[in-house]
């Protein structure tokens, strides 16, 4: 029996960029995603969830940051402790079961911290493209371990990728809370991560704001 094709539900974003023809005239400040989806949804109403699968560009520079800090000796050493691991030509394919565990464990924990607790002098969030989708009117909806190992993946996230949730009932809110309080709207899944036991939860909670970083430029942005 041929299986019945079912319709689509879910729509990833992986890039955008307004270079394209059907972008030119469309602002990165102007709710971008959310005409896409409105468009989307009404062209395939099977569609229901519209996510993205996105870079961390800055990550492992504020890793880098994180480890040379004197204030948070103790933060930095086990911080210290994770890069050294993964520079090794052999990671991740030949570390051991306990190291792959602990690493796991630690990242995670601290890419919650540098998503939702690490702020620039502005008082927005360090990542840039965090600063895009959640201006937008996204949701940080999950936090992806070695999603992606590529080299240059692998030397400016640590592998990691993240998904954007654009839930069209909820853009317009979080996007008035981001660009008004700045709050970062994010799922109980990534807040969770924070409580992860690790040596690497021990981050301070508070960390020193760092200069802010300028937004995408107008003719590209990653997702």
């Amino acid at each position: 029996m041929i299986p019945t094709k079912r319709p689509p539900t879910t729509a990833v974003f992986y890039s955008i960029s307004n270079c394209q023809e059907g972008l030119k005239g469309v602002t990165f400040g102007n709710f971008l995603l959310k005409q896409v989806v409105e468009e989307l949804a009404r062209d395939k109403p099977s569609l229901k969830n519209f996510v993205t699968l996105s870079p961390v560009p800055q990550f492992t520079a504020w890793l880098e940051r994180t480890a040379s800090d004197a204030d948070g000796e103790a933060v930095a050493h086990e911080v210290r402790a994770l890069l050294k691991v993964m520079r090794r030509a052999d990671w991740p394919e030949g570390a051991s079961d306990a190291e792959y565990a602990e690493i796991e464990t630690g990242l995670m924990a601290l890419a919650a911290h540098y998503f939702l607790n690490a702020k620039s002098v502005d008082g927005r969030p360090v990542d840039p493209v965090a600063r895009f989708h959640l201006g937008n009117g996204a949701r940080l909806d999950r936090i992806n371990f070695l999603a992606d190992t590529s080299e240059k993946s692998m030397r400016e996230a640590c592998g990691l990728m993240v998904n954007y949730r654009y839930e069209p009932k909820e853009i317009e809110r979080n996007h008035e809370a981001y660009a008004n309080e700045g709050v970062v709207a994010s799922s109980r899944t990534v807040r969770s991560l924070l409580k992860l036991k690790s040596k690497a939860r021990a981050i301070v909670a508070e960390t020193p704001p760092q200069p802010a970083l300028p937004a995408p430029e107008p003719e590209k942005a990653e997702t």
